[in-house]
């Protein structure tokens, strides 16, 4: 007896739909290694890394350069004083937390163009990027397990 496969249960798009889908996710989403690549050769021009986790997560490991705005506290009156030229890159901890969803629609909404981080802090973090901490934060080994934070 042979089994369809469940990998084709859907039809593939034609490779027009397909490119432009494509295309459009590319365009709403960053890995690690671009950014990582980015911030290492100085192309830090025309965009802005932001966490959008609550303070705390932030203070505890951050992308180097990046700005902490919350996603529950975006309000048009908190981003006033962003620059609308900018993308903002948005991350939160990890494909298993969606604040940086919810914070770039919230940009978004508030007319900011945005992108996402794929993977979040946690692949930063496994892909072995750096990352800054306040001074008072401990080193990993004598912190609790992370949590979203968001």
């Amino acid at each position: 007896m042979t089994t369809e496969p469940r990998v084709l249960m859907f039809p593939a798009l034609d490779s027009a739909t397909a490119a432009a889908h494509l295309l459009a996710e590319l365009a709403l989403e960053v890995d690690p290694d671009d950014l990582a690549r980015d911030l290492t050769s100085g192309a830090r021009h025309g965009y802005m890394v932001v966490e959008t986790r609550a303070p705390e997560a932030f203070a505890s490991a951050r992308i180097p350069g990046a700005i902490n705005l919350p996603y529950r506290e975006m309000t048009a009156e908190s981003v006033s004083g962003l620059d609308r030229e900018l993308v903002y890159v948005c991350y939160c901890e990890s494909i298993h937390c969606n604040a940086a969803t919810k914070g770039a629609l919230k940009l978004a909404e508030l007319g900011f163009k945005v992108k996402r981080l794929s993977g979040g802090i946690t692949a930063w973090q496994a892909a072995g990027y750096p990352v800054d901490r306040d001074a008072s934060v401990p080193a990993i080994a004598s912190r609790p397990a992370p949590r979203c934070a968001c």
